[in-house]
């Protein structure tokens, strides 16, 4: 048996620039939930409102919080006045939900027709007396993730830069420092913060499950790494302060819009870390983090050996077999670097954007992997061209394709086994607690088809891709 020849560094492409993806407005969908006092309004046609019925359900038992703003001819020919319709509106949302913050999602419509909805806020917001975060979500320029990119980049922007004058203790403030001590006496608290690391302020980015911001949180806690905040927080009047000088760090890979934000506009420095999915990269998020504040990390090595060993029931279904990533969410270079570690082979990544100074850090990561794993470095092709990859698919014949919605089925039909990327957006895949989370979606398509193959199902679904 002859191992492929590995080429000396990644190899990028960039195809058709077309975005096969999820609407970005679809980040209303998980937004909205984790910031508990905030009101989104997606400002386009009809048919942004029918994607935002059908991604995300009919609520029946409960009002969510978030609607649309459709516009109509009269709107499009510029015949209504923009800024009197959307003051209705949010006098409207004011009395009836009194949010802390309104969000306005630009749509591709807004941009066509050039509603300058960054001038119109602030005069509102002044007359009615709620903060309104303007965010352009359109899918003309973003892909399906990015859409909670431009959002927190733009709440970036309304973090105080300094604590409240009457604020003596940040840690009242800090909701996950709350969260953290909670049902603990004020002695303990005192004695637990004493175990510390003097070290400058830091912030996470990226919205996360409230779960997995405890677990994050916890983790660097062992290290004696405090938490300042998290962009977002579960309340808008909770956001972190960001103060020049203060060190951020990303959890998601689709985040550099908001990283370049906190970069530029708060002068905050960036910890380019690979990004907490799965053992590898939780350990290797967790280590770079120590290194920048000078700490020596322990307890690492046991920890990740532990969580490899409960994931070996999944792994030796994947071992050894190979995946293709259409590219959909952003999330790609990640979770192939991950099933890399697992002993998969990655045919190719397909990914809508790239950006390769934000992701460097994963980048790195994902060659050393190839190269310890001893498997071929992937091809990273940039806003790929569907047909191409469909024929590619074809030829390469890969064990697994995670792919979006839209090429799933026609791809099982001829027998390909596929996994819908958008599942990986839902689903919790961070730290180290979840990589088995990971595992059960990528092995459920791989654990279904050998059931089928009791059954004798194969040599049908065969027989039918035939005719």
């Amino acid at each position: 048996m002859t191992v492929a020849q590995q080429p000396e560094a990644l190899n990028f492409e960039c195809e058709t620039g077309n975005y096969h993806t999820f609407c970005p407005i679809s980040c209303v969908a998980w937004l909205y939930q984790k910031i508990e006092d905030s009101f989104f309004l997606v400002i386009g046609t009809k048919t942004c409102g029918y994607f935002l019925q059908n991604a995300m359900g009919v609520m029946i038992f409960a009002e969510p919080r978030y609607a649309m703003a459709e516009l109509e001819e009269g709107d499009i020919s510029a015949q209504l006045n923009d800024y009197e319709e959307l003051k209705r509106l949010c006098l409207q949302i004011k009395r009836d939900r009194n949010p802390s913050v309104i969000v306005w999602i630009g749509t591709c419509t807004t941009e066509i027709i050039k509603m300058d909805l960054e001038g119109l806020a602030p005069k509102l917001e002044g007359e009615i007396g709620i903060p309104i975060v303007v965010a352009r979500a359109n899918g003309l320029d973003y892909a399906f993730t990015q859409g909670e990119d431009t959002v927190l980049a733009a709440m970036a922007n309304r973090c105080p830069d300094k604590a409240p004058v009457a604020e003596t203790d940040k840690n009242e403030r800090n909701a996950i420092s709350k969260l953290l001590n909670f049902g603990k006496k004020k002695e303990e608290v005192v004695q637990e913060e004493s175990q510390y690391v003097d070290h400058p302020p830091l912030v996470l980015f990226g919205s996360l499950p409230d779960p997995v911001v405890t677990q994050l949180t916890l983790e660097l806690k062992k290290q004696g790494i405090k938490v300042s905040g998290w962009l977002p927080a579960k309340r808008f009047t909770e956001l972190p302060v960001l103060e020049e000088g203060y060190y951020v760090a990303g959890v998601n890979p689709f985040l550099s819009r908001t990283a370049t934000t906190l970069m530029r506009r708060r002068k905050c420095k960036l910890i380019g870390a690979p990004f907490p999915i799965g053992p590898d990269g939780t350990r290797a998020w967790v280590e770079k983090i120590c290194s920048v504040f000078g700490i020596t990390p322990t307890g690492l090595d046991e920890r990740e050996a532990q969580i490899w060993a409960g994931l070996e029931e999944y792994v030796k279904l994947i071992r050894g077999k190979s995946v293709f990533f259409m590219g959909d969410n952003l999330l790609e270079v990640s979770l192939a670097r991950f099933l890399v570690r697992c002993g998969m082979t990655v045919s190719e990544i397909g990914i809508p954007y790239m950006d390769k100074r934000y992701q460097a850090a994963e980048l790195t990561l994902l060659e050393n992997t190839c190269k310890e794993m001893g498997v071929p470095l992937p091809k990273i092709v940039e806003k790929p061209d569907n047909y191409n990859q469909v024929q590619r698919i074809y030829e390469l014949k890969p064990d697994l394709v995670i792919t979006g919605m839209a090429h799933a089925n026609p791809l099982e039909a001829r027998g390909i086994n596929t996994k819908w990327s958008v599942e990986f957006t839902f689903a919790q895949i961070h730290g180290f607690g979840n990589a088995r989370d990971i595992l059960e979606l990528v092995t459920r398509p791989l654990r279904r088809n050998n059931s089928l193959k009791d059954l004798g199902w194969d040599k049908l679904v065969k027989e039918e891709a035939k005719i």
